[in-house]
């Protein structure tokens, strides 16, 4: 009989393990969300707002405010992206052009691919360039990180370390059905229009 008690119920033991035994994960939770909410009810008082502002880690939070970040916003990146020269036959939206004449694609970010792209600060960021979008030119990534933060290379040396693909009209239909389900063809095709 005890032993079919046991079996039925369980043993004590394994119980007393399972109700002790906590996780990190759900003890810091317990703690996060009992000082959240704790913090909530001080916050209400006007004595400890005086205390919340006296905390370190808020006031270095404020001072860390930085009005030019390294990385460019997504609206500049977007009229970046826009400002770069289309490809014809092409959706604009998906495929253009860099400065030195590589063609890229808008999915392929950061990568080192032959048709992967970089937002590139003209003006090196270390060297006081802004992240803004007179300083921005779409790049193939390969070509940005040759450049690195060099002002005095030339146009032809960046030509040079391109990284040069063949890609026919079939291969970039695949890429967009691959990124997007669909191919999407510029206003520009020069074949037929149904009306």
């Amino acid at each position: 009989m005890r032993g079919g008690s046991s079996l039925a119920g369980g043993s004590n033991k394994p119980e007393r393990r399972r109700r002790n035994s906590t996780s990190p994960l759900k003890d810091r939770t317990k703690t996060t969300s009992t000082n959240l909410s704790s913090s909530s009810k001080r916050s209400s008082s006007p004595s400890a707002t005086t205390l919340l502002d006296d905390d370190p880690t808020t006031v270095l939070f404020d001072e860390y405010t930085n009005p030019n970040p390294r990385s460019f916003p997504h609206s500049v990146k977007q009229k970046c992206w826009e400002k770069a020269d289309k490809v014809k036959g092409r959706d604009p939206d998906r495929w253009r052009r860099d400065p030195l004449g590589n063609l890229i694609f808008r999915k392929l970010v950061g990568c080192p691919g032959c048709l992967c792209h970089d937002y590139d600060h003209i003006v090196p960021y270390s060297k006081g360039g802004q992240s803004t979008l007179e300083n921005c030119q779409v790049l193939q990534a390969t070509v940005n990180r040759s450049k690195g933060n060099r002002t005095d290379i030339s146009k032809s040396d960046l030509i040079q370390k391109s990284s040069y693909c063949r890609v026919s009209d079939r291969d970039m239909d695949l890429l967009e059905l691959s990124a997007f389900g669909n191919v999407r063809r510029g206003q520009d095709t020069g074949g037929c229009r149904i009306q």
